[in-house]
C-alpha cells in the first residue's frame, strides 16, 4: 500500500526533461554563432594574405547576412510543417559542410558564395529554437529557457574566441573553418539521435506534459503542424506584417542585432587595425565583451521571469529588460572618446552587456504570435531582424574607410536608441494575436 502511494506520488511530481532540452538548444546555439563569427576571428590574417580592402571585407562579412535574411520566411514556413529534429539536423549538417569548405577558400567569390550558402541554410535555426521552446516550456519558464540558450552565443564566444584565435595563430585561418564545422556535422548527429517532441520524448511524465500544457505551452504543436500541408499563403503573410506590435518587435530587433553584428564581424579587426593590438591580445581583449554579454542574457532571463512570478504583467516583464538594455547599449559611444585601452573594452563590454540584458526578444514572438503562424510570424522577425546582417558590416565597411572608426561606433549607438523607442511607441499590450 505504501510504495502503491509513493508510486502515486513519484508520477505526480512532474519530470524535468524539458531543462535537458534547454541544454541542447545552448550546444546548437553555441555552434551556431561560433560558425556566424569564425570569420571575424580569421579577417585580418586572411585578408592580409589575400589582399582584399576594407570595402570587400565588409561586402564578404555581410554575405552571411544576405541569404540569411532573405530565408527566413521561406525557413518559417518549414519550421510550421517540419519537425525540429529533421529539420535541425539536415540544417546543422549543411551549413557545417559549407563552413568547413570556407577552411578552404583561395579568392573573394569563394569566400562571399560560401558565406551566403552558410547564412541560407542557418536560417531555420532560430525559428526552430522559439518553436522548440514554446512546445517545451509554459509561460514562466519561457523567459529563463530562452535566455539560457541565447547565453550560447556569448559565452561560446567568451570563451573560444581565444581558442579560435589561437588555432588562426597556430596553424592558420584555414583551421578555424575546419574546426568549427567539424564540431557542427558532430553535433547534427546527435541532435537527430537525441531530441523528440514532448509526448514522445523519454523519461516526460503526465504531470510534466500538464505543467507545460496548463502553463500555456503547446505540446502537441506538432500534431497541428502535420495537418498543414497548405502551400504558402500570402494572406497569412499579410497578417503576420499588418500587426502594429509585431512591427515593433520587428524593428526593435533590426536595431539590437546591429550591436551585435559590430561585435561578430568588425570587432576584432577594430581592435587589430584601430587600436593596434595584436592577434592572440585582440583574441583575448575580444571575449570580454561576449563574457559581459552572456551575463546580461541571463540576468534578462532570470529577472524577466522573476517578474512574472511576482505578479508582474507579461508586457512589463518582457519589455523591461530589453528597453533597458538597448538604453545601456548606446553607452557604445564612449569608445569614440577614451583613449585607454582597457577602458575602451570596459565601454564596448557594458553596451554588449546591454544587448544581452535585451536579447530575451524572442519571448515576445512566443507571447504574441498567433498560434498557427508562430513559424512564419518567427521567420518575419528574424527577415526583418537579420537585414541588420548586410547593413551593419557594410556601413561600417564605409564608415571606417578612412582614418576614424568614430563614425561606425556613432551608428550603433543612434540605433540602440531607435530599437529602445521602438519597444515604447510600438509594441503596447503584450498579449496573443487572436485570428
Amino acid at each position: 500500500m505504501h510504495t502503491q502511494t509513493a508510486v502515486q506520488a513519484g508520477l505526480a511530481t512532474p519530470s524535468r526533461k524539458r531543462f535537458f532540452i534547454m541544454v541542447l538548444l545552448f550546444i546548437t546555439v553555441v555552434i551556431n554563432y561560433l560558425d556566424r563569427s569564425n570569420l571575424s576571428i580569421a579577417a585580418p590574417a586572411l585578408t592580409s594574405e589575400l589582399g582584399i580592402d576594407p570595402v570587400h571585407v565588409g561586402l564578404i562579412f555581410s554575405a552571411f547576412g544576405w541569404t540569411y535574411a532573405a530565408m527566413q520566411i521561406p525557413g518559417g514556413w518549414l519550421v510550421d510543417r517540419v519537425p525540429p529534429r529533421i529539420l535541425y539536423s539536415v540544417a546543422l549538417l549543411l551549413w557545417s559542410v559549407a563552413t568547413v569548405m570556407l577552411g578552404f577558400a583561395a579568392s573573394f567569390i569563394a569566400l562571399f558564395v560560401l558565406r551566403m550558402a552558410v547564412g541560407a541554410l542557418e536560417a531555420p535555426a532560430y525559428p526552430i529554437n522559439s518553436r522548440v521552446v514554446t512546445t517545451w516550456f509554459p509561460e514562466r519558464e519561457r523567459a529563463t529557457a530562452i535566455g539560457f540558450y541565447t547565453s550560447g552565443q556569448f559565452v561560446g564566444l567568451a570563451f573560444l574566441t581565444p581558442v579560435l584565435a589561437w588555432l588562426q595563430h597556430t596553424f592558420g585561418w584555414h583551421m578555424v573553418f575546419i574546426a568549427t564545422g567539424g564540431v557542427g556535422i558532430l553535433w547534427a548527429v546527435i541532435w537527430y539521435a537525441v531530441y523528440r517532441e514532448p509526448r514522445d520524448f523519454k523519461g516526460v511524465n503526465q504531470a510534466e506534459i500538464d505543467l507545460i500544457t496548463a502553463g500555456g505551452g503547446l505540446v502537441d504543436m506538432q500534431a497541428g503542424a502535420a495537418k498543414a500541408k497548405a502551400g504558402f499563403s500570402w494572406t497569412d503573410l499579410g497578417i503576420v506584417l499588418s500587426k502594429r506590435k509585431l512591427w515593433g518587435i520587428y524593428l526593435g530587433q533590426f536595431c539590437l542585432n546591429s550591436t551585435l553584428w559590430f561585435f561578430l564581424t568588425w570587432f576584432p579587426t577594430y581592435l587589430v587595425n584601430y587600436r593596434g593590438m595584436d592577434y592572440i591580445k585582440s583574441g583575448l581583449l575580444a571575449s570580454l565583451p561576449f563574457l559581459a554579454a552572456f551575463v546580461g542574457v541571463l540576468c534578462s532571463g532570470f529577472f524577466s521571469d522573476w517578474l512574472i512570478r511576482r505578479g508582474a504583467s507579461v508586457g512589463l516583464a518582457r519589455k523591461l529588460p530589453i528597453i533597458s538594455g538597448l538604453l545601456i547599449s548606446t553607452c557604445i559611444i564612449g569608445a569614440n572618446y577614451l583613449d585607454s585601452t582597457p577602458l575602451v573594452i570596459a565601454c564596448l563590454a557594458l553596451a554588449f552587456f546591454g544587448n544581452g540584458l535585451a536579447s530575451i526578444t524572442w519571448s515576445l514572438v512566443s507571447t504574441l504570435a498567433p498560434a498557427r503562424l508562430l513559424g512564419l510570424t518567427g521567420g518575419v522577425f528574424n527577415f526583418i531582424g537579420n537585414l541588420s546582417a548586410i547593413t551593419t558590416p557594410i556601413a561600417i565597411g564605409f564608415l571606417a574607410s578612412g582614418e576614424s572608426f568614430a563614425p561606425a561606433i556613432t551608428y550603433i549607438a543612434v540605433l540602440a536608441l531607435i530599437g529602445a523607442l521602438s519597444y515604447v511607441l510600438l509594441v503596447g499590450k503584450v498579449e496573443r494575436i487572436e485570428l
